[in-house]
């Protein structure tokens, strides 16, 4: 119940927003970086869509009438391959399209709509309405497959779009999020984790005959708290196209205390372990409230991580920073950033915010160009002027007007202060 939280916390915090710091994670410990995805894929198969399948999806496919152990694992070992080839190109298609993903994430009605998709799956998890494949689709793909290898495979190929109402939901904030990455390496490591975390128990149940729990309340749980994840995605969402929410949020840390303790508290009065059909009224207000503050303290404790505690004193204007550097004989500092850029968020956070970089650039005159609408004449002008192709942008120019160093991906402090030593 818990793992849909974590795996939340860790999409939307700030180690998961920045590819390179997670791509250097998996080089060093790819456990740790692929867990992740991994979480995700296996909180998928604790839902009511999913959970209930598994048994009879490992009799469809023939593993509990193999003659030998490991005949049984090989028929197991075809069926998460087929997950593993639906789910991976999806992962890397995602990310080859990040570019055009990014740009229309700058069209404020494209992220209603995307944030209307998770209310809408939200509501489908909190049971006001089955959102699943007409009948006679489900019908002629739960007969996909049979007995065998190739059966096995098959069956795995088609078994996210029999379980798509609790696999779309997940999987649809993955999918963003590699989107958002535009890392086609990370995607297609994160598919392979994800389907590895789907189709583990299918595997462990085909190949050991391991008998699971029974199913039960706890899967509604499951599916309640998977609603309030899609909530608070859907909001963070809408927060790019209408700034004034982020507002909302203060950089203190009583703030952040006081957002987690609500999110906390709305999981206790029973937005998760209360279903609708518990009690009368009571019981229903109390699951209501429950989630509506489990959605906005998690939606603000989010918003609260990702928020720089500190800034630089940032000019916003190209023509005004050029005039102050030339005027005051300094060195500039630009930054072309965007709402959907996660690693811009990341270096406002971590780079930018840091003391000792605070400090070092304190000589410089630093601008940040709001790069979001990037079908804005302005900002394509001074785009094409600094030769910018993509974002994150951060360029380091001399008192003379002569470009030294230009940053195109995430770069951490201790990088950024030496790269800023020696410029004036």
């Amino acid at each position: 119940m818990l793992l849909l939280f974590v795996v939340l916390a860790l999409l939307l915090s700030g180690c998961s927003l920045d590819p390179e710091k997670f791509s250097k994670a998996m080089d060093e410990n790819p456990i740790v970086g692929m867990f992740i995805a991994f979480g995700g894929g296996l909180a998928t198969c604790l839902t009511p869509c999913v959970y209930p399948m598994i048994a009879i999806t490992v009799s469809v496919f023939g593993a509990k009438q193999a003659k030998s152990r490991g005949q049984a694992m090989m028929l197991s070992s075809s069926f998460v391959l087929g997950i593993v080839t639906l789910f991976t190109p999806m992962m890397v298609i995602a990310a080859i399209t990040g570019k055009v993903f990014g740009t229309a994430l700058s069209n404020p009605w494209v992220i209603t709509g995307i944030s209307v998709i998770f209310f809408a799956t939200a509501a489908s998890m909190f049971g006001a309405f089955e959102m699943t494949l007409p009948e006679s689709w489900m019908q002629r793909l739960s007969g996909v497959g049979g007995a065998g290898y190739g059966g096995a495979f098959a069956l795995g190929l088609v078994s996210g779009l029999v379980a798509a109402p609790c696999v779309g939901p997940i999987l649809g904030a993955i999918l963003t999020w590699i989107g958002k990455s535009q890392n086609v390496p990370l995607g297609a490591v994160v598919g392979v984790a994800y389907s590895l975390g789907l189709g583990l128990p299918f595997w462990l149940v085909g190949t050991f005959a391991v008998g699971l729990p029974k199913g039960g309340k706890w899967m509604m749980g499951v599916k309640s708290a998977a609603g309030i994840v899609m909530c608070v995605v859907g909001l963070y969402f809408l927060r790019n196209a209408f700034p004034v929410i982020n507002k909302v949020a203060q950089p203190a840390l009583v703030f952040g205390i006081v957002t987690g303790a609500i999110a906390v508290v709305g999981v206790a009065m029973g937005a998760v372990h209360l279903d609708w059909s518990d009690g009368g009224f009571g019981t229903k207000a109390r699951k209501g409230i429950g989630i509506a503050a489990s959605v906005a303290g998690a939606f603000l404790f989010v918003v609260w991580l990702l928020m720089p505690k500190a800034q630089l004193a940032w000019l916003h204007s190209e023509e005004e920073a050029l005039t102050k550097s030339k005027a005051e004989n300094r060195p500039l500092l630009l930054d072309f950033t965007a709402t959907w850029c996660m690693a811009c968020q990341e270096m406002a956070k971590d780079t930018f915010a840091d003391p000792r970089v605070m400090t070092k650039a304190g000589n410089f005159v630093a601008v940040k160009i709001d790069a979001t609408d990037q079908d804005d004449p302005a900002i394509e002008q001074i785009s094409k002027k600094y030769d910018v192709k993509g974002l994150p942008t951060v360029l380091l120019i001399d008192s003379k007007g002569k470009e030294v160093k230009r940053f195109t991906e995430f770069v951490g402090p201790e990088r950024f202060l030496k790269e800023l030593e020696g410029i004036d």
